[in-house]
């Protein structure tokens, strides 16, 4: 049955044809592979997050097995190919279908391996036309009972094992869609596809489903530890570039301040309570129209006294670009005219409404088009005429999806093809054009603090933040498992809103709580952000600033509780430098699971609510109101110092670790450097 299909050797791997279906397995990077199959011919470009081939070992041709089956061999990865045939009531031979399996080249384990959908259908990757001219496109693989699955960019649904889940790949505010995951297995695989579509992670099946695209398109790789794996993938979709030493600082924001002196006033503040501040953010409605990327001079009536004002404080200023377009902006009419809005299939091209200002009630608003390099380069000309030339180096890229109203991606239509192909790809497209503009302008490297991402954005510097989240115990706990799994989906920068998103009494003594415990948890996370829309809120609208948020909002234990932990941060952050730099050259993220620096440890691979800050400083936030202390457990093969007691304990053991209203449990690891003590 081998000869009924059409083997042709490549020059990293090889081809296999029946009939109007090809398939092509090549090396891409080291121990790692790329497939695609496709109806008549691979296509030439792609939107996906492969770019060009990594480096790797040269490859052997692949070559035939005594039973027929083709074998290639990629470093630490083999790659299987197998002919079977689908079963027919009639007679004579059924359909080939060409199986594939991956195996760890030391041992010949299985890694992971492609199943049929049913005995009668023609394989494990299908292509069901689609009258677009795309194809709806399935790849099912076996399923193992003793897996766990990591990563898949950041969901609220409170796991970090997706093992049993099915996950929609869509942008959504607070989920954020990144096609990659790590397996217990040892391997990680990347499904290189920006469609909307889903995976499966059941019982009986792992399928990964496509809902339009014009070709099959997955990566995988293997390694002997997680660490190797995140390296690997890190080569393929391309490396975070090093944090600037400002961005690890304390980064304060509400929800709106109203106008420029409000916005100094915080910052003196800061300064005038010697308080540790290196971020402070303008959020929306800061602008005279969403579109016209500009301060509104009733408000910001000299903002380049504002900027000098800012320097001399050493606070570093982060201005809230939407990618939104009024039809009352002045761009509006341009944008229209050049085709650099995102389009629509049916209707008008308005896909979200929103109260901003000059509007007496929320009006359709429509949003540029980030896959077209021309709509790319207008948005960062506006900006940087409005923005940039005064001084501005941060920017917040919010509501990145794009933040859809009603949310059906499927009938937009963008310059890099159909809703439906492409749209996950939008974040990655918008933090590139500000990356590379602010490159191409001679900007020093900086942060793109972006609510979405798809796979290889922290190549452009982005950072990640999970959302519009409430203000509960319950979110606090999700943030945990939010953070770690999109640092396993190779997005190293990450923060949350301190206290939530959504409301939160500031006066409140049960909301302080929560506030202080949040403060605590943050102070560790890889960026150190306060934001929120506090009580009393009011409507949407211009103007609207919400309640306090600043620490000194909270009474006067919380500020207590705040300063600790900012000076605490202050004295972390050299090793914080540190942790950085590894994750640029190695791809780690930097706040991480325990099991990425303890693999043998299997307790390691079971725990969510506890993780590590690079790999030298293990935090378990707590999670439960009136909690005074919480159980820890600490990774076996390293010794622990409780940094508040100073006790020692030896890995490999749970114990009971205080937790009073002012701290939460941290320990260091035997023979840290650049720690405090």
């Amino acid at each position: 049955m081998y000869d009924m299909l059409e083997f042709t050797p490549i020059e990293e791997g090889f081809e296999v044809r029946y009939a109007h279906e090809v398939l092509r397995v090549e090396q891409w990077g080291r121990d790692s592979v790329r497939v695609r199959a496709a109806q008549h011919r691979i296509p030439d470009s792609d939107v996906g997050a492969l770019g060009e081939r990594p480096a790797g070992a040269r490859i052997a041709p692949a070559g035939r097995a005594d039973d027929g089956t083709v074998r290639l061999v990629a470093g630490g990865l083999t790659v299987d190919v197998r002919v079977v045939l689908a079963a027919r009531l009639d007679s004579g031979d059924g359909k080939p279908a060409v199986m594939l399996s991956f195996l760890r080249t030391r041992d010949g384990a299985e890694l992971l391996a492609e199943e049929r959908e049913h005995f009668w259908w023609p394989g494990a990757h299908v292509l069901y036309g689609r009258r677009s001219g795309l194809y709806e496109i399935h790849q099912q693989f076996k399923a193992y009972d003793d897996e766990r699955i990591y990563g898949l960019g950041q969901h609220q649904h409170g796991r970090l094992d997706h093992k049993g889940l099915v996950v929609d790949l869509v942008q959504r505010n607070t989920e954020v869609s990144i096609p990659f995951c790590l397996s217990s297995r040892g391997y990680g695989f990347l499904w290189n596809s920006p469609a909307i579509g889903r995976v499966e992670f059941a019982d009986n099946a792992t399928r990964w489903v496509a809902d339009e695209a014009p070709a099959l398109d997955y990566w995988v790789t293997a390694g002997d530890r997680p660490a190797d794996i995140m390296s690997r993938y890190a080569d393929a979709v391309g490396h975070a570039p090093e944090l600037p030493e400002w961005a690890s600082g304390f980064w304060q924001c509400k929800l709106r301040y109203l106008d420029q002196e409000e916005l100094l006033g915080v910052a003196r503040e800061y300064r005038r309570r010697e308080l540790p501040l290196s971020v402070i953010v303008t959020d929306f409605f800061h602008w005279t129209a969403m579109g016209d990327y500009r301060f509104d001079p009733e408000e910001y009536p000299d903002p380049a006294a504002m900027m000098r004002e800012l320097d001399e404080l050493g606070v570093k200023l982060m201005v809230s670009v939407w990618p939104t377009i009024s039809p009352l902006s002045e761009n509006y009419d341009e944008m229209v005219r050049r085709g650099l809005l995102v389009g629509s299939d049916q209707g008008v091209e308005f896909h979200q409404d929103i109260h901003d200002k000059k509007m007496p009630r929320s009006l359709p608003v429509a949003f540029y088009d980030s896959t077209n390099p021309r709509a790319r380069a207008f948005l960062w000309e506006t900006v940087k005429r409005n923005y940039f030339d005064l001084g501005i180096r941060v920017w917040w890229l919010d509501a990145c999806e794009p933040e859809l109203n009603p949310g059906h991606p499927k009938n937009l239509s963008f310059y890099a093809g159909p809703g439906a192909a492409v749209a996950n790809a939008y974040p990655r497209d918008n933090a590139r054009g500000f990356f590379e503009g602010n490159r191409d302008a001679g900007g020093a490297p900086t942060v793109l603090l972006c609510r979405s991402a798809w796979a290889g954005q922290a190549k452009y510097g982005a950072a990640v933040w999970s959302g519009d989240i409430p203000p509960t115990w319950d979110s606090l706990a999700r943030q945990i498992r939010a953070g770690l799994s999109i640092g396993m989906s190779g997005i190293p920068w990450w923060t949350t809103d301190i206290g939530g998103f959504h409301g939160g009494d500031p006066s409140n003594e049960a909301y302080r709580e929560l506030y202080a415990r949040w403060f605590a948890f943050g102070a560790f996370c890889p960026l150190f952000r306060l934001h929120g829309h506090r009580e009393p809120r009011g409507e949407l609208g211009s103007p609207v600033s919400g309640g306090p948020n600043e620490v000194w909002s909270y009474g006067e234990r919380c500020l207590e509780v705040s300063r600790a932990h900012m000076e605490l941060r202050e004295r972390l952050r050299p090793y914080i430098g540190e942790v950085m730099r590894q994750a640029s050259e190695s791809g780690l993220p930097a706040m991480r699971t325990l099991f990425l620096e303890f693999p043998d440890d299997a307790v390691a691979w079971e725990i969510d609510d506890e993780f590590l800050l690079g790999p030298d400083l293990l935090i378990a936030p707590v999670t439960e109101p009136g909690a005074t202390s919480r159980e820890v457990y600490l990774p076996a093969g390293a010794r622990w110092t409780e940094i508040h007691s100073g006790r020692d304990v030896d890995g490999g053991r749970w114990v009971e670790a205080p937790a009073p209203y002012e701290y939460i449990p941290v320990f260091r690891r035997e023979g840290a450097r650049l720690i405090p003590g």
